[in-house]
């Protein structure tokens, strides 16, 4: 018994410890293994995607942004046929080229438009302009009284992006 005993503590209680060493270890290699599975899974869902997502890029820049040389009468025109849409009258319409952006996909050709109109009216031909086919951000929009008792002013600042 005492050489059992001496048996048990000298070799099978370390090799025990080695054994449940072990397995943890194996345990962690196949948590690891199912999460770089599930990260290889996601990576070629993105790769698979890739090529369509190049082709809705162009797409983008093809049918949602003009060229530079289109962008001021794209931006006249569209202006002006929302407003006749949306029964307002543009007073004036001022557009400037922002060349700073110098590494940019994209310009921004900046629209200054005040309108006269009936609040309703003022209100349809902005969101016509927020959702309109060309890709234009509007980043100001301040009410001012109109020059007669009946209609409001509206001062609208926009960006109508262009590839340049």
């Amino acid at each position: 018994m005492v050489i059992d005993l001496a048996v048990f503590f000298a070799l099978y209680q370390p090799l025990g410890s080695k054994v449940n060493l072990a397995e943890r270890e194996h345990q962690a290699l196949r948590q690891t293994v199912r999460n770089q599975q599930v990260r290889v899974e996601a990576l070629t869902k993105y790769q698979d995607a890739f090529p369509l997502v190049g082709k809705g890029l162009t797409d983008f820049t093809t049918n949602r942004t003009p060229s530079r040389r289109e962008a001021y009468s794209t931006a006249a025109h569209l202006v002006h046929k929302i407003a006749e849409a949306a029964g307002v009258k543009v007073a004036s319409m001022g557009y400037r080229l922002d060349t700073t952006q110098h590494n940019d996909p994209l310009q921004t050709l900046e629209l200054d438009i005040n309108l006269e109109g009936s609040y309703p009216g003022l209100l349809k031909f902005s969101h016509a302009l927020e959702t309109a086919n060309d890709f234009i951000l509007v980043r100001e929009f301040n009410f001012s009284p109109g020059g007669d008792n009946q209609t409001l002013g509206l001062r609208l600042g926009a960006d109508l992006y262009v590839t340049p």
